[in-house]
């Protein structure tokens, strides 16, 4: 079988082609996109294998006329211009695999080798010809990589997808990926975060209610399934959903169709579904936590999102990337020198993508210089910023709590008040029982709140009352 390689990097093209040629491919070499179509034109190829950067063009760009002479013609594209966006263009044009550089020659060659036995068939990989643009996903890691190629698989199918990953990592950014460039791009995407949503109201959250379903419900309420409806319901931290609204998340992936609380009539669905945690889901369901069955019906397509700290190699490009966003919304323009840029990159950044972020931001407002170097850059990264403490040193007020723990967290619009309820609710909570030892009747009188209902939120904000009575009365 015949490959043409398009790789105008003589010292790859050496390596691809001894390693064709070893497995017993007939190639035939150039490194323009004007050799390309000669080649093409003198005889048939089994598969193309070309790069993006070529001598003279763009190599995905010119793949129009190839498609229009040869559409039949499995491509594999390589490329160094590791984002995804290049992932996304290669889509575009029906390629039928994508290798960021550097690459594994062996799974190079096994991915040329099934392409050149499917000649004829459908490419591997595909996309709508008018997929977005210009989204906030940077980095051009290995591991980034691993996740661009998995949002391009799911990208014309509606299987449902989970997204694991810690706290800051842009889990919510990968599920808007999908959805602005998947065939869902014009429905609307609807994000609920399942921690910041009171137990007793996230299946009303969800699957709305009739008027009179509950004291309170005055009038029939939507919920965010049938507002989702063309487009995609993202499902945050999905391992915090209290374990009967689980029940019901999964009747409704089952059955297709949902109920309103207090109604009989079952309204079909149709929204895709990415559900998120940053917990491991399968210890969560050997203890109980966690229904079995839900996580096979929600862990059809996982993508795992890498820490921070497994990609350092991105936080340059983030942080430039959040510079030019953070004067975009009306800060000082800043720049960092490469000095500055390697002290970042050797940071620990334990908040992952959200915590860089934020200190990007903080950077620029309070930064002296337009250029910012590494001596300018060190105070700030070994100064206080610590719940515990204020600027100052002495303990910090309620209202610079408020603050810090909004500029940390940064919840959704629209979930501020029920997650920071959820926020202050454990600590406080916490602090009572050490105080009374555990006893949740004295605990409940302490708060002014029923003891049925302090039960209930010790469950919902998972805190075990027997660990306090250990401690002193």
């Amino acid at each position: 079988m015949s490959i043409l390689l398009v790789e105008d990097d003589e010292s790859i093209a050496i390596v691809i082609t001894a390693a064709l040629e070893a497995e017993g491919f007939d190639v035939a070499r150039c490194d323009s996109i004007a050799g390309r179509d000669r080649l093409l034109l003198e005889r048939r190829y089994s598969a193309l294998v070309t790069d993006v950067m070529l001598t003279d063009g763009d190599g995905i760009e010119s793949l129009g006329q190839v498609r229009a002479s040869h559409p039949d013609l499995p491509v594999i594209i390589l490329s160094a211009q590791n984002t995804l966006d290049t992932a996304v263009r290669a889509s575009d044009k029906g390629a039928f695999e994508y290798f960021p550089k550097p690459f594994d020659i062996d799974e190079l060659v096994r991915t040329v080798r099934q392409a050149a036995g499917q000649s004829g068939q459908a490419g591997a990989i595909g996309l709508e010809d008018e997929a977005g643009q210009g989204l906030p996903l940077v980095g051009r890691s290995a591991s980034m990589q691993a996740v661009y190629r998995m949002i391009t698989r799911v990208l014309r199918n509606d299987l449902t997808v989970l997204i694991l990953g810690e706290s800051g990592t842009g889990k919510e950014l990968v599920a808007e990926a999908i959805h602005q460039l998947g065939h869902r791009q014009h429905g609307p995407f609807v994000a609920v975060n399942t921690a910041a949503i009171p137990a007793d109201l996230i299946e009303s959250e969800l699957f709305g209610h009739e008027k009179g379903a509950f004291t309170g419900a005055v009038a029939r309420h939507v919920g965010k399934f049938e507002q989702a409806a063309g487009g995609t319901l993202f499902l945050d931290e999905i391992g915090d959903m209290p374990m009967q609204a689980q029940t019901r998340l999964l009747r409704a992936l089952q059955s297709g169709s949902i109920r309103r609380v207090g109604g009989r009539e079952e309204v079909r669905i149709d929204t895709r579904i990415i559900a998120a945690t940053n917990k491991d889901l399968e210890p969560m369901i050997a203890a109980g936590q966690f229904r079995e069955d839900l996580y096979y019906r929600l862990n059809v397509v996982p993508i795992h999102l890498p820490a921070l700290r497994e990609r350092a190699d991105d936080i340059p490009a983030l942080a430039r990337h959040f510079l030019v966003l953070a004067a975009g919304e009306g800060l000082p323009r800043r720049q960092l020198t490469e000095e500055a840029l390697i002290l970042l990159s050797q940071q620990p950044w334990r908040g992952n993508v959200r915590e860089l972020r934020n200190f990007i931001y903080r950077l620029a407002l309070l930064a002296r210089e337009d250029i910012i170097d590494a001596a300018a850059l060190e105070p700030m990264l070994i100064a206080p910023s610590r719940a515990e403490e204020a600027p100052t040193g002495g303990p910090v007020s309620l209202e610079q709590a408020v603050a810090l723990w909004l500029a940390a967290h940064q919840p959704a619009a629209g979930t501020i008040y029920d997650a920071a309820l959820a926020a202050f609710e454990k600590p406080l909570f916490t602090e009572i029982l050490g105080q009374t030892g555990g006893n949740q009747l004295r605990a409940a009188q302490i708060l002014g709140i029923n003891r049925n209902t302090l039960r209930k939120r010790l469950v919902d904000l998972a805190i075990d009352p027997d660990h306090f009575l250990r401690r002193p009365v």
